[in-house]
């Protein structure tokens, strides 16, 4: 719901009439027309109203109407004096053009199929509170005073009784829109975010506001790159053909480029209701209340959200979605243990069930994948991140995962894409490449004299399950003849680097063929019978005979 300001959009004939005007006066300016189009310019809207979404409310709600300036603005950084019209102005202040550009690229990280862009959040931004009132908010993005629209009382406006107990409105007797992007609060209960991480959830903040209002847009599995649910998208926010025709229009001026102005310095819209502006006075209190006076805001009835911008509505109060088509969570479908050994695909597949408010599956709902925490392992593709709506029977399976070479655990989170719901969390294992038996390749005899180099180089062979098993781990020890083994000071040892003895050598693995060739062996000046023990991971061993000896003498 927008604030109350500007030319007001009524039921009825009004609504109607000023549809008409908009579109005549888009059609003889030379502004955008009735038919508007997408930034990618493949796409049309026919400028009809779409079958709203099951998230979509009914009734017009009143905004602000003016329309974009006649003269097509210049490209960004080549004016700080582009036309007005009214007062409409192609300048957004730069807190709230921040906080736009951050919302496009938070909610790309986590659904990139959503394609929001930050000029349609701008569009509705202007739409609904004149870009916060031309940017009077503080340093972290809070408005000085409240937002706030008209009492929804249902004189005049749609009746919503009281559902946040005034905690976010001040009214505990009715609804009030709040905020930059006009949410009433039983729709920011469910959608409201943390845009600037304060760590609060204000909707007088346009951070956290602009971010709700991505997420809320994004709903459903839609692309907004696409003219068709980018109409349904704008349609969530109030059912009107008129209002559609309006963001629309500001969205593709936004699109032909505009510029940075100062926060504070933007035209406020006359009339704007709803909280007055007090230049540097205090922000806007906290939406979470303290105290006895206000109590916290009444549970969400319904986690599927009402349209942020009914409050204002002079129709009736926006229907509650059947239970039936209401998304409720979403829950393990049967997904078992999930292990792999390093290198190989998960044999099991990641499957998830949405679910509706009666407990039944729900079709076409958009479920996001994320692969988390310190590994290599990836979707098909090498993709961290996969987005896919359920099918009739609501569940959805997550591509094929492939464990990476890092041993370990890490998790998959499934969650509704966009949805203040809990997510479905589970563990995935990668262990390492295991061997479970080891043999030389040929049977030579190895012997050296004191002080010289062995002849033969060691070559073994790894197996698991009868297969060559390749890149597995072992580990070298030149050991003692003990009833307990240890690393042996003396006879046979490797070099390193700088070609010091080493007796111990860790970081080897077999080739692809399940081979491994050891690095040159020295003998010391201790002549004797030695003991070099390779063991792979998964614990296959094997010991070997190093022989240190004196050639014999020849004969006289």
């Amino acid at each position: 719901m927008a604030a109350q300001f500007g030319r007001r959009l009524r039921k009825g004939a009004t609504t109607t009439a000023v549809a008409a005007v908009a579109v005549a006066a888009l059609s003889a300016s030379g502004a955008p027309d009735a038919t508007l189009i997408t930034d990618s310019g493949d796409q049309q809207s026919t400028g009809t109203t779409p079958p709203p979404d099951d998230s979509a409310a009914t009734g017009n709600s009143p905004y602000y109407t003016d329309l974009p300036p006649l003269n097509t603005p210049n490209k960004p950084g080549t004016s700080t004096n582009l036309p007005v019209t009214g007062s409409a102005e192609s300048g957004i202040p730069a807190s709230i053009l921040a906080a736009y550009k951050k919302a496009e690229q938070t909610v790309a990280d986590s659904d990139a199929a959503c394609r929001l862009p930050w000029q349609l959040l701008a569009a509705i931004g202007k739409v609904e509170s004149g870009q916060a009132r031309g940017g009077r908010v503080d340093a972290n993005g809070t408005t000085f005073s409240p937002i706030l629209g008209p009492v929804l009382d249902g004189r005049g406006f749609a009746m919503i009784k009281d559902t946040d107990n005034g905690a976010y409105d001040g009214d505990s007797t009715h609804d009030r829109a709040v905020g930059p992007m006009q949410f009433i609060p039983s729709t920011w209960a469910t959608w409201g975010q943390d845009g600037n991480g304060d760590g609060r959830k204000d909707p007088n903040n346009i951070y956290d506001a602009a971010l709700a209002a991505g997420r809320y847009l994004c709903a459903g599995s839609r692309d907004l790159s696409l003219a068709a649910d980018l109409d349904r998208a704008v349609l969530s926010y109030n059912h009107s053909d008129a209002y559609l025709r309006t963001v629309r229009s500001w969205f593709d001026y936004y699109n032909r480029g505009t510029h940075e102005i100062p926060d504070g310095t933007g035209a406020v819209p006359p009339g704007l209701g709803g909280g007055t502006d007090h230049g540097s006075g205090s922000p806007s209190p906290s939406p979470s209340p303290s105290g006895t006076t206000k109590p916290k805001p009444k549970p969400e009835p319904s986690p599927d959200p009402t349209k942020p911008g009914s409050g204002g509505s002079t129709g009736p109060t926006p229907p509650t979605t059947p239970p039936a088509q209401t998304l409720a969570g979403v829950e393990n479908a049967g997904t078992g243990t999930l292990t792999a050994t390093a290198g190989d695909a998960f044999a099991e597949r990641i499957k998830v069930r949405a679910r509706n408010s009666l407990g039944g599956p729900l079709a076409k709902v958009s479920v996001t994948f994320t692969v988390a925490g310190d590994t290599d392992a990836a979707f098909d593709g090498g993709k961290t991140a996969v987005t896919l709506r359920t099918a009739a029977d609501g569940t959805v399976t997550a591509p094929v995962l492939k464990a990476g070479e890092k041993a370990g655990r890490f998790t998959v989170r499934a969650a509704a894409t966009g949805r203040a719901l809990p997510p479905v969390t589970y563990t995935a294992t990668v262990t390492a490449r295991q061997a479970d038996a080891i043999t030389r390749t040929d049977d030579k005899a190895l012997t050296a004299a004191p002080g010289t180099e062995f002849a033969d180089t060691v070559e073994v062979e790894a197996t698991y399950k009868g297969a060559l098993a390749a890149g597995v781990a072992v580990t070298a020890t030149m050991i003692t003849d003990a009833e307990e083994p240890a690393e042996n000071d003396k006879g046979p040892y490797f070099k390193d680097t700088d070609d010091k003895p080493v007796r111990t050598l860790t970081e080897l693995k077999t080739g692809a063929d399940g081979t491994l060739k050891l690095p040159r062996i020295y003998a010391d000046d201790n002549a004797g019978t030695y003991k070099l023990r390779l063991t792979t991971e998964g614990g296959a061993t094997i010991v070997i005979e190093l022989k240190v000896e004196a050639p014999e003498a020849p004969a006289v």
